[in-house]
């Protein structure tokens, strides 16, 4: 066998064995609840753990030093094979999945959309409902990191994959000298965020197993929820802020939160420039929509406008997709504005989906250079992020990321509505999808249910190709890719 996908296949086997444990907690907890569904979990967990060794086992001793192509491939086909095994308790266990479906709501759970296709989450098994947020919880800081981080007796090329699974134009930038001790310390700023979130849900007056689940879909900015009528299942004030607050730290850039810790200061989100924009995006959004609202009469009180507006725009903006009243039947432009905000998405390297506010800023300056060129030819004018000149290949690489993106979401718009969606769904459902978002518009406001199986395997690729960002997936498309 050729010595690079014996060592692709070594790789691969060993997270798809890895994967495996997603299925303990729920198994643990049906086994405490005496819920029938541990049968399933435990059944799915020795099935994904011995896949992953058969394909690990016979090639353990390959070595070879992965470039960065061969990362495109290996986390692409993670994400494939892990939602594969994913799959297999939503088929097994309630709701009693098809495939097409199953795959659509473990690929939304680990690539953090928040989608689902499932009615009736009150009534389904607490095993069942934790796993979709486990799901959300790996996704979070992402699969590959955390293999890259536990698992560095594989010698994976972990550079390679790291670049190839984080989110954001500042890829390269590394908190400590080795890959494998970044993951390492971004995965425990991540665990004690969602640790913090979940005491803080509880206090709030959420159930120990609901704060836990929640915790881990908030600071995710998943979006899953153990109740179909997700926050607003509470209707609670405290608690409605306790998410706004911990949507905020999981939309900020998680090299901002280890550095901020290790320091033990917070000057240094001060001093962030995308950070300032990402909040001043939160607070000017906010105002506007709760203006909406208040005199639109969707509420009744500038309080309550208030609040609902600001946890609407955070959890569109961090792309989380937790609701507390169904936003698509809101006054005004409310509903489109709150869509949008999904388009730009947080800051680069946190865990939200979308374009990235540092994209969206850079390729504004770029705008208005290009303006101001226009007035006065011979002047020289730079593109400058936080004080410091951007370099005209990060330009560059930030437009052609941008432009690629957008030509996605067309052709994804054009082929959910050839597979009959009508224009607006069709809109909604690749949205909610490409961006990570979770709810979108139409008939696929609250979820996933009512949509054909065609439009169900598109959104499906919609939200790994968003999740990866473009570039990831696409070039395995390209036949050069295949021939070096």
């Amino acid at each position: 066998m050729n010595r690079r996908l014996a060592a692709m296949q070594r790789v691969l086997g060993a997270i798809v064995a890895f994967s495996s444990l997603s299925k303990l907690p729920p198994a643990f907890l049906a086994l405490a609840l005496g819920e029938p569904e541990a049968k399933v979990f435990l059944f799915s967990f020795a099935l994904t753990a011995s896949a992953g060794l058969v394909m690990y086992w016979p090639v353990r001793h390959i070595a070879y030093e992965f470039r960065l192509r061969d990362g495109f491939a290996i986390v692409t086909l993670t994400w494939a094979a892990a939602s594969v095994v994913s799959a297999l308790p939503f088929m097994y266990a309630p709701p009693h999945l098809g495939f097409s479906a199953a795959m659509f709501e473990a690929a939304s759970g680990l690539t953090t959309t928040g989608a689902t296709i499932i009615v009736g989450l009150d009534a389904l098994p607490k095993s069942v409902l934790l796993f979709r947020q486990v799901l959300q919880f790996l996704g979070g800081m992402g699969i590959v990191i955390l293999a890259v981080a536990i698992l560095p007796m594989l010698k994976i090329g972990g550079t390679q994959l790291f670049r190839a699974e984080s989110t954001g134009p500042g890829k390269d930038t590394k908190l400590t000298p080795r890959i494998a001790e970044t993951a390492k310390a971004l995965w425990a700023v991540y665990a004690a965020l969602v640790a913090l979130c979940a005491l803080a849900f509880w206090l709030a007056g959420m159930s120990l197993f609901d704060a836990v689940s929640h915790a881990m879909g908030t600071v995710s900015t998943g979006g899953f929820s153990t109740y179909d009528a997700s926050f607003g299942h509470w209707n609670n004030p405290i608690i409605d802020w306790v998410a706004i607050v911990f949507m905020i730290l999981g939309g900020i850039n998680f090299g901002l939160h280890y550095v901020a810790w290790r320091r033990a200061t917070t000057t240094v989100y001060f001093a962030d420039s995308e950070l300032r924009t990402y909040l001043r995006i939160i607070a000017v959004a906010s105002v506007l929509i709760t203006l909406t609202l208040w005199l639109g009469g969707s509420f009744a009180g500038l309080g309550e406008s208030f609040r609902h507006a600001t946890f609407q725009v955070v959890s569109n903006l961090t792309t989380t997709g937790f609701a507390t009243t169904g936003f698509n039947h809101w006054a005004g432009f409310a509903p489109l504005l709150l869509v949008g905000l999904a388009f730009i998405g947080g800051c680069a390297g946190s865990t939200v989906g979308g374009i990235k506010v540092a994209r969206v800023m850079m390729l504004l300056r770029q705008g208005f250079r290009e303006v101001r060129q226009l007035v006065h030819p011979k002047g020289q004018f730079l593109v400058k992020m936080g004080g410091r000149r951007v370099s005209e290949s990060v330009v560059l690489s930030v437009s052609g990321f941008v432009g690629l993106w957008m030509l996605c979401f067309v052709v994804l718009v054009l082929a959910m509505n050839a597979t009959g969606l009508d224009i607006l769904t069709s809109f909604g459902a690749v949205t909610a999808t490409l961006t990570n978002l979770g709810p979108g518009l139409g008939d696929v406001a609250s979820n996933f249910a009512s949509v054909n199986t065609a439009a169900v395997w598109l959104g499906t690729f919609a939200m790994v190709l968003g999740r990866l960002e473009v570039f990831t997936v696409l070039v395995l498309l390209m036949p050069s890719f295949w021939r070096q």
